[in-house]
């Protein structure tokens, strides 16, 4: 498997993680309990150098903490071949782990959703199978990163074994040069082997001290049997010392530093350049130099020490506030949460008490990982509640976009049209729709919201257009209907024929509009009242009048009033039959009454009168039938 890591350099790359992944605490937790004395002090600072000459080159750089539980399979992807291009392989570790993390975790959901879908259509467990291009090329970065980091690590290896195997060549070299001592070339050829010695890589860290430790032993047999020249060896011996001296100063100046740590580092950086770059001093010189220096570095090596016995009584405090924000974690509820905004506002708070998690201050990792893992787990919780709402979201945003582009379609058919009645109303109604529907994925939302407006608003601008034409238009008939009216009022006793020409005026000059109605009301009492003044029977008059209503109404298309019109002309039509024969049925009662009977001729005259409507009636009827509308 991918995910295994490789036994040929587990070896190897333990050996550089441990120090990589060293923090000060862990880096002085073995040391804490130790006797406290300059011998241990000094120890320790050669152990840690040591340990940094082994893995000097493969130090793994400090990277920003990227969350990338929030990028795709696809991104992922990327991100991972762009790392793994633009760094050493041996420097990318953390981000290379962070990346597998997230992948695996996102591959597996989407393995499990196939798996159910599979499952669901009726298939059997054990025939599941799914292959996808993204894994593949996922599978091929990361074995071709476990190759290159193999290889690193073997060669890195090899060449500490090569550089031990220097090493100790240029040992025997300067103890065949002691041994067989020529005074003219011997300084010379001593010279050569330490410059040789100072170019040579790093080697194992159990290797480290060992060969320095010989090397020095030689190193100071070498002056102490130098006679080729006092002076020479003098002088040499004078300079180290005062080199050594100013090491001793800075060492003695690091110990009034607040930062332990950063003075420990440089102290580091002073031993180191004391064993590697400074020769010996002069042998009564020796051992004092070394125990002032030894002293200094006991005092920075102290104050070290009690830092972290100091810091390990804060651990406990550090983890029960920890644990505090764990707990707070575990509780946040999100049940709540019902809208993109309710979770930015959750996702704000949560953001909040991680960085409340890692403001109150680092463990080692003996100690943190137990409530690590607990934070972990906190937050994976609330980000698969937040992954579960928008994954859900994703779905009602696609059934939205469905819906959306249906109102677009069905706008952008009416788009053209000229039944404004129906166009305008359907129109509108969409357009409240549209506002009921919810999200879409963002990558639409600006294409058919624009699609949607265009069709609207291409309607609407032929619709107001068309609008303010007929304004126009209805403004001209309003004033010619006006301009008649008057002239309707300055008759002096017209004939019927006249009448006639005025209604027949009046209609062509077309259809009031809704809000002059009121004119055509007026029109029609003066019509009423000048029919009602002619010489005409009742029947004519009525239906002269009738006419006169019904073909304006027909005029203005107003079926509603049309229809009203007829049903309520049947049911007078009715109303008088049932009176006629009411009537008809009451005179057979007085057969034996003499025709002059004032009660007998008030009944025939009522019966005479509601025949004479009952014509009428059928009249208006019969015309109104005729009319086409």
């Amino acid at each position: 498997m991918l995910e295994n890591n490789d036994k040929n350099v587990q070896k190897t790359e333990s050996k550089a993680q441990e120090v990589v992944s060293k923090t000060p605490e862990t880096e002085f937790k073995d040391t804490l309990e130790k006797s406290n004395t300059t011998t241990d002090a000094v120890e320790d600072v050669q152990n840690s150098i040591a340990v940094d000459a082994e893995v000097a080159a493969p130090k793994e750089e400090k990277s920003l903490v990227v969350d990338y539980s929030k990028f795709s399979l696809e991104d992922l992807v990327v991100l991972l071949q762009k790392t793994l291009s633009n760094n050493p392989v041996h420097k990318v570790k953390n981000q290379v782990e962070g990346i597998k993390t997230a992948f695996n975790l996102s591959f597996g959901t989407l393995l499990a959703e196939k798996k159910a879908l599979f499952i669901e259509a009726g298939g059997n467990s054990i025939d599941f199978q799914f292959s996808s291009p993204i894994k593949s090329e996922y599978n091929k970065l990361l074995s071709d990163y476990k190759k290159q980091r193999d290889a690193y690590y073997n060669d890195l290896e090899k060449q500490l074994s090569i550089n031990l195997e220097k090493r100790l060549s240029v040992i025997e070299q300067l103890k065949d040069l002691i041994k067989n001592a020529e005074t003219a070339t011997m300084y010379k050829s001593f010279r050569e082997l330490q410059d040789t010695w100072r170019t040579i890589g790093p080697v194992s860290k159990n290797h480290y001290n060992d060969t320095w430790k010989t090397f020095h032993h030689h190193v100071e047999r070498f002056y102490d049997l130098l006679h080729l020249s006092n002076d020479f060896r003098d002088l040499d011996f004078k300079h180290n010392l005062e080199e050594k001296l100013t090491i001793i100063q800075k060492a003695e100046r690091l110990a009034e530093q607040e930062d332990v740590n950063l003075a420990f580092k440089e102290l580091q950086d002073l031993h180191k350049i004391w064993k590697e770059d400074i020769g010996p001093v002069s042998q009564n010189m020796r051992e004092e130099i070394w125990q002032k220096f030894s002293a200094a570095t006991k005092k920075i090596h102290d104050k070290r020490h009690d830092y972290f016995r100091e810091m390990r009584s804060k651990y406990q405090e550090i983890i029960e506030n920890k644990l505090e924000v764990v707990a707070k974690l575990n509780s946040y509820d999100t049940s709540n949460n019902k809208s993109h905004n309710d979770w930015q506002k959750s996702i704000e708070e949560v953001e909040e008490l991680r960085q409340e998690y890692f403001n109150l201050g680092k463990l080692p990792f003996s100690k943190s990982e137990d409530v690590w893992q607990k934070f972990k787990a906190a937050t994976k919780k609330f980000n698969s509640s937040k992954n579960a709402f928008y994954k859900y979201e994703k779905s009602e945003q696609q059934k939205n976009l469905k819906k959306k582009i249906e109102l677009i379609e069905l706008a952008e058919s009416l788009k053209d049209s000229e039944d404004w009645d129906l166009a305008t109303n359907t129109l509108k109604k969409i357009q409240t729709d549209w506002k009921t529907i919810g999200h879409v994925p963002r990558k639409f939302s600006d294409e058919i919201w624009k699609r949607f407006k265009t069709a609207c608003n291409h309607y609407f601008d032929r619709y107001h257009q068309q609008k303010k034409s007929l304004d126009k238009e209805q403004q001209v008939i309003v004033d010619a209907k006006k301009a008649l009216l008057e002239t309707v009022k300055e008759l002096k006793e017209p004939t019927k024929e006249e009448l006639l020409e005025v209604i027949n005026t009046w209609r062509s000059l077309g259809r009031l509009p809704r809000n002059s109605r009121h004119i055509e009301g007026k029109f029609n009492k003066l019509i009423d009242r000048a029919l009602g003044e002619l010489s005409l029977g009742k029947n004519e008059v009525e239906m002269l009048k009738f006419t006169n209503i019904v073909d304006g109404l027909f005029a203005d298309n107003d079926i509603r009033k049309l229809d009203s019109e007829q049903m309520f002309i049947r049911k007078k039509i009715d109303e008088v039959v049932r009176e006629i024969q009411q009537l008809e049925n009451n005179l057979s009662f007085f057969s034996n009454a003499k025709d002059d009977n004032p009660l007998v001729l008030k009944v025939k005259n009522n019966v005479n009168s509601f025949k004479d409507d009952l014509v009428t009636l059928k009249q208006k009827l019969s015309y109104i039938k005729k009319i086409d509308y």
